[in-house]
């Protein structure tokens, strides 16, 4: 400021001795103004970004409350409130629960929903999910890279304390490790209170590892059993990324028609875990072979394809779905959406499918590549694309019963009994097998299919439970029937025949 001074006073000299006071006051003033005015935008923009950290809602409100102060500037626009957020439950929480999420995305879906009963039921604070990084997909995503982690936390309040990440005392304190293991499979709620809850004596923070099939399908409480679908229906929603490309995909469906999505689940990944080979070549058939040995997780290694595939138990081959389809009177003018990722074989593998139906569509068809490019090498990222069509689409067909078949199953239910064919693999590998060895006529065959899957259009039905047998019997998320109707209507909705014990078609 010094040389400033005697700089102006030197030019004011110059200038015929007027006197610098007055230019010096104005410039001082200047420089307040312009520092200030950068000091507060600066303050500003750190407020925006410890807010958004710390909690969204803070600037949202912030730029609400300003708004209402300042007036509108130009225009004024309706917007819709968001729903007030339920009242947060007040208890003692007895630690911290983290989990691992392990597979694809609605194997990890289903376990989330798993793991906030789990809170649930013991009093725990649940940290928000780590999702699968290292399975065959090597997916990077984290949770917030694919499900709203604000809503997630804000919707379950009244239920259970969810956090982002563990506090730094906590973190601190545990720096050196904290108790891991993975939860019994199929566990009832008797074993995480009696077998989980002490272990909370000892340390404030459980790991869970492993979240498969943690939590039984059947004999969990009511209250337990909605809440998991309150969790899958309602508090896991995509993020505002994948909502607004999966509507757009749905919208360009619709525009052009009904349409079916068909879940053809002949991927590498499905062929190679299965051992299922049907239909492929002889060096196919050893790739998939060497990548089962690549996984040591894949604990079955020698697979009998033959056998496997009469069991059932295999997903249908294209060319296989394209005859089902056929036989069970699909329109050959029907838009068939195909709800998967790469099809092992590529195009070569679709001919025959795109041969009986000529409206074949995919998720790359039908979008600009730059759209689908933040979701490259996301393969749950997709998956949740595949998920809300396959979820709007007018008939669901999945060729096989994975996790995804059986969640939009589950959701479809949920959405008023949409149409889902489940496919007899069982059955239709036997038909397929007599029609083309020439023993069964086409019209015959057509009879036989149509007549196995009267049953098995998506109506209303009790799930199936088969005593100690919780991997054969029906899956929870795939016919959640405690959500779908009040107490005094599921006799009139799902009738009235007792399902304790069934035997695997």
């Amino acid at each position: 400021m010094e040389i400033r001074s005697e700089s102006v006073g030197l030019r004011s000299e110059k200038l015929g001795g007027l006197s610098p006071v007055i230019p010096r006051k104005r410039l001082q003033v200047w420089f307040i103004r312009v520092c200030s005015s950068i000091l507060v935008w600066t303050c500003l923009v750190q407020l925006v970004a410890v807010g958004e950290l710390w909690h969204p809602r803070f600037i949202t409100n912030l730029t609400t409350r300003f708004s209402q102060i300042a007036g509108p500037l130009h225009v004024q626009v309706a917007v819709q409130p968001p729903p007030p957020l339920p009242p947060p439950r007040n208890y003692t929480s007895n630690g911290f629960l983290k989990v691992s999420c392990n597979g694809g995305l609605n194997q990890m879906r289903s376990a989330i929903c798993d793991m906030v009963a789990v809170a649930r039921l013991l009093n725990l604070t649940l940290v928000v999910p780590e999702l699968d990084k290292t399975s065959f997909w090597a997916d990077p995503s984290d949770f917030e890279d694919i499900f709203d982690v604000r809503h997630f936390i804000d919707s379950l309040r009244d239920e259970v304390r969810i956090v982002r990440r563990l506090p730094k005392r906590i973190s601190k304190k545990y720096r050196h490790g904290v108790l891991e293991m993975p939860p019994v499979s199929w566990s009832n709620e008797n074993y995480y209170l009696q077998q989980i809850l002490p272990l909370f004596n000892k340390s404030k923070v459980l790991h869970f590892n492993r979240t498969d099939a943690r939590l039984a399908n059947n004999m969990i409480p009511l209250e337990l059993q909605k809440l998991r679908c309150r969790v899958n229906f309602q508090a896991l929603k995509f993020t505002p990324q994948i909502e607004s490309l999966g509507h757009k995909l749905v919208h360009i469906l619709h525009q052009r028609g009904p349409f079916m999505a068909l879940h053809l689940r002949y991927e590498m990944d499905m062929l190679a875990f299965s051992g299922c080979t049907h239909g492929c070549k002889q060096e196919e058939a050893e790739e998939l072979k060497r990548l089962r040995y690549a996984y040591p997780w894949w604990r079955e290694k020698e697979i009998n394809s033959v056998e496997r595939r009469s069991q059932g138990l295999c997903p249908l081959t294209p060319e296989e779905a394209a005859l089902v389809l056929q036989a069970l009177g699909v329109d050959k003018e029907t838009q068939i959406y195909v709800a998967a990722g790469e099809i092992y074989g590529s195009e070569r593998r679709l001919a025959a499918l795109r041969a009986a139906f000529p409206r074949i569509v995919r998720k790359e068809t039908l979008l600009d590549p730059l759209e689908l490019q933040q979701f490259q090498n996301h393969s749950s990222q997709m998956a949740a694309l595949d998920f809300m069509v396959s979820v709007a689409s007018n008939t669901f067909v999945p060729t096989y019963d994975g996790n995804m078949a059986k969640v939009v199953e589950g959701h479809r239910r949920y959405l008023g009994f949409k149409k889902t064919i489940l496919l007899d693999r069982r059955k239709l590998v036997e038909l397929l097998n007599l029609h083309q060895n020439g023993t069964l006529p086409w019209n015959e065959f057509t009879v036989a299919v149509r007549e196995a899957h009267e049953k098995r259009m998506g109506q209303p039905i009790r799930r199936r439970v088969i005593p100690d047998k919780p991997k054969e019997e029906d899956y929870f998320y795939s016919n959640p029937q405690e959500c779908l109707c009040e107490a005094n209507n599921c006799d009139d909705l799902l009738g009235r025949g007792n399902s304790n014990s069934s035997s695997v078609p």
